[in-house]
């Protein structure tokens, strides 16, 4: 069963994306980050600047794009679906909604900041994991 983990008062959420793929991408983890095209592509820009003396190698999908063969090893691939998702290790949602085929990921991570809408829509993902009987861990992010 998947394993659900909700990471709340994250003051930015784009840089806590970046730090928590650059240290899963450390562990030789291979993730899929989905959320709305505008995100993923703030993502996208993140990741490319995020540290000046290194890279977080990823791959950011069009909507409906296959993963070209030729990167088939890049750890972090940023999609706008699951439909045909490369890595099925860990998924870290970005969007509003709890992604449709997330069952199929071993692990799924939640970005909670602390914004009011942010933390309202969280609770609705958190209820729909919970109405479906996975087990859910919390993580409070120090200010």
């Amino acid at each position: 069963m998947t394993r659900v983990s909700f990471h709340f008062n994250v003051p930015h959420r784009l840089d806590y994306a970046c730090r928590l793929l650059r240290k899963a991408t450390r562990q030789n983890a291979r993730i899929t980050v989905i959320g709305p095209t505008p995100v993923l592509a703030e993502l996208d820009r993140a990741l490319w600047s995020f540290e000046p003396t290194e890279f977080i190698p990823h791959v950011l999908l069009r909507d409906g794009q296959a993963l070209p063969e030729r990167l088939g090893a890049t750890p972090v691939c940023l999609a706008t679906t699951l439909a045909g998702a490369p890595h099925h290790d860990v998924l870290l949602n970005l969007g509003a909604e709890p992604p449709a085929g997330f069952e199929s990921f071993e692990r799924l991570i939640e970005i909670v900041s602390t914004d009011d809408d942010d933390r309202a829509a969280a609770r609705s993902r958190w209820k729909h994991y919970a109405a479906r009987g996975y087990a859910i861990e919390k993580h409070e992010v120090p200010a």
